[in-house]
């Protein structure tokens, strides 16, 4: 290894110094700081100080607890668990949670006199030496379970702290290594009682191949059960792996012989030491090792393995690696969720998410021809809590998705910045938020309103922004219609009224009522609503770039009476020590009045939803007051947001990497000529809605949608 020290060579003369060293340390007690001082050790102390940098044991951590430990992310329920995520698969568990057979076994196997020594076995030591330099036979180790545990730690703080020397250090085949243990050992027995030292092995030791580390895993892994359960043959079978958890794993079935055998020299020490009878011996030898097991996967990690939770799972995760609640850098962050022991339990809803994912796939199967993805996100009002997303793609984050368009890694329900992509233009599912802005202007949904297809774009100044050229406004059919209230235009879903109202109260006005409503756009950096990318007169029509999740929240603040919350995955996180650790916050506060958010929902459900509406096809089950507009952005995108006061979603339809034509193309054995956002997107949103309002069991309130009288008044504007 290029960059390690080289080795000492070690006269029989100097071990013997080093052995006679080991022995005085032991009959002392563990008096460190005088023994170093004796002539034995001083005759070698610069062979020692060459190989290992100090003999202190300041700054290592022998705390069972600072242990890498495995991360948990929970749904909703708090009991479904959706990913997991480790350096180490370990589950730390304590001495009264692990089986008195499995300690003794371990101790039999690896440390018999482990309650009678202070650290160091003399006996062991002694055999090991005159075994390896005096007999020249195999190396010996003679090692102590204490000194097992300190090697264990110094190589996981090694590894920790990315630090290659120290991991060299940690492992070398040197006496220099073995005396450094000794010496922490001995203080260790010191300052941690057997039991403490015991579970300290026991959770920190290797029982098998593929990172699988600690007893409780390891418990899991092989027989489907817990440490405090282990059996005698279940707790012998276990502890003979240690010594090589690669060719000792009796998961692998070309290694079940071996480990049958080093399981029974383990049954053998455990009787000779007075653990168990010979009966129980004898009874335990008797069962061939492949009838004891129950192999588990244990090994799934990461929200790869998260099957149709996996989408959310990336956008829990993107969540703790982009807030510095949980740490000052995104290295540490990610430290925090591999190693830190942590129990996340998030937002997500287990049949929100289920059905989301079932209909984006009953909408466009996967491997459908047209290769269009459908992208549904769903959040609770009034709390910010993220329900659940539909993706008709197959989470895959490896390589190989790279070839395959129908596996991906990318949320396209979500903002970039968390995981989503460049976002969608959101066509007529914007005009909500001009008709909040409208209102807030104090203006009626019945004013009567001059309509035209052509606007200089100074019309719509305000404020310092000055726009020139021209806009010329389309509706779907063409025309216009003139005179038209803000509510025709809504139910009609004419762009020309659209114009007409955002020259009457000017551009900003749209865009503050769109950041009020929770609005931003989707690409990294140009997320605010005046970026220059965005904040132009088509802005009005949906010429945005937008996640479902943020239209979905748009309309979940209208759902809300007006509370606006930031979207939020998780409610909480414990760590090891059972303290909660602090989360990011939905930050709920009243965004616009309550009058504005109940009329727009009446001109929703009364208007679109209607059966004169374009978005008569969202009409729920039950006949459950709902609120819902459609959209379509010229012939590239699908579009459906809604609500009713306790679920809000979105669902966009298109090719999401980039713009791509529906016309004439067959989408899930349908043909069209001419596609729009109530033939997919809308009949997606109320399969959605149905199935999980149903499976939730989500009653019906039909008193939502009261208009205040002041915007409901007839009026006509100036000129019109």
């Amino acid at each position: 290894m290029g960059g390690m020290p080289k080795r000492n060579s070690l006269t029989v003369k100097r071990v013997l110094a080093l052995l006679l060293a080991y022995l005085t340390l032991c009959i002392a007690g563990g008096v460190v700081t005088s023994i170093l001082f004796l002539p034995a050790v001083v005759g070698i102390n610069n062979t020692v100080k060459a190989t290992i940098p100090s003999l202190s044991v300041e700054g290592i951590d022998f705390d069972v607890t600072s242990l890498p430990q495995k991360s948990r992310i929970y749904a909703s329920d708090g009991k479904t668990v959706i990913a997991s995520f480790y350096a180490q698969n370990r589950t730390v568990v304590p001495i009264k949670s692990i089986s008195k057979y499995m300690q003794q076994a371990v101790v039999a196997r690896e440390d018999r006199r482990f309650f009678e020594h202070s650290g160091v076995d003399v006996q062991g030591v002694l055999r090991a030496f005159v075994q390896t330099y005096i007999k020249k036979g195999d190396t010996q180790g003679g090692s102590s379970l204490t000194q097992q545990y300190v090697k264990n730690v110094l190589l996981v703080q090694a590894q920790e702290d990315d630090d290659p020397i120290a991991e060299y250090h940690a492992t070398e085949d040197t006496v220099a290594r073995k005396l450094r243990e000794m010496l922490i050992a001995v203080q260790m027995e010191q300052k941690y009682s057997k039991a403490e030292i015991l579970q300290g092995y026991l959770n920190i030791a290797q029982f098998g191949r593929n990172s699988l580390y600690g007893v409780e895993t390891a418990a899991k892994r092989y027989f489907n059960t817990t440490a405090a359960k282990l059996t005698i043959v279940q707790a012998a079978t276990i502890a003979a792996i240690t010594k090589n958890p690669v060719q000792y794993d009796p998961s692998v079935t070309a290694n079940q012989k071996t480990a049958q055998e080093q399981r029974n020299i383990v049954l053998d020490l455990m009787y000779q030491q007075g653990f168990i009878t010979k009966k129980q011996r004898d009874t335990a030898k008797a069962q061939p090792i492949a009838s004891t097991l129950d192999i588990q996967d244990v090994s799934a990690a990461g929200c790869q393995e998260a099957g149709d939770a996996a989408f959310f799972c990336n956008y829990v995760t993107n969540q703790i690696l982009n807030s510095k609640v949980f740490g000052k850098t995104q290295v540490a962050r990610q430290k925090l969720l591999n190693e830190g022991g942590l129990d996340i339990y998030s937002t997500m809803d287990v049949n929100a998410n289920a059905s989301a994912m079932k209909v984006a796939r009953e909408t466009i199967p996967v491997h459908d021809s047209s290769g269009f993805e459908v992208a549904i996100a769903a959040i609770q009002p009034g709390t910010g809590k993220v329900l659940g997303f539909g993706i008709n793609r197959t989470y895959d984050a490896t390589a190989s998705a790279k070839n395959d368009s129908t596996r991906t890694s990318i949320n396209y329900a979500v903002d970039e910045k968390d995981g989503g992509g460049l976002g969608w233009n959101v066509g007529s599912t914007w005009k909500p938020i001009n008709m909040v802005a409208w209102l807030l202007a104090g203006h009626s949904i019945n004013e009567y309103l001059t309509t035209k297809t052509y606007y200089a774009n100074s019309s719509f100044n305000c404020g310092t922004h000055k726009f020139s050229g021209y806009w010329s406004v389309q509706n779907a059919l063409g025309g216009t219609v003139s005179p038209e209230t803000p509510l025709q235009g809504l139910v009609r879903s004419h762009n020309t009224t659209q114009a007409a109202m955002t020259a009457k109260i000017g551009l900003c006005a749209i865009a503050n009522a769109a950041k009020s409503l929770g609005y931003n756009n989707s690409p990294l950096g140009q997320e605010d609503v005046y970026s220059n990318n965005s904040f132009n007169p088509p802005m009005v029509i949906g010429a945005v770039q937008a996640s479902p999740l943020t239209m979905a929240n748009v309309y979940a603040t209208i759902a809300a009476n007006g509370v606006e919350c930031t979207p939020i995955a998780i409610t909480k996180v414990v760590d090891t020590d059972g303290q909660q650790l602090k989360v990011p916050s939905a930050n709920c506060h009243q965004a616009i009045p309550k009058d504005v958010a109940q009329t727009v929902a009446y001109a929703l459900n009364q208007g679109v939803v209607s059966s004169q509406g374009v978005a008569s096809m969202t009409q729920l089950d039950n006949n459950r007051k709902t609120f819902a507009k459609t959209g379509t952005n010229e012939d590239t995108y699908m579009l459906t947001g809604g609500f009713v006061p306790q679920v809000a979603a979105y669902v966009a339809v298109g090719n999401a990497e980039s713009q791509k034509s529906f016309n004439g193309v067959t989408i899930n054995g349908v043909k069209r000529n001419v596609w729009y956002g109530e033939y997919i997107a809308a009949p997606a949103w109320r399969n959605f809605m149905n199935a999980y309002l149903k499976a939730a069991k989500i009653p019906i309130d039909n008193n939502y949608g009261t208009p205040a009288t002041k915007f409901t008044k007839t009026t006509y504007a100036s000129g019109s």
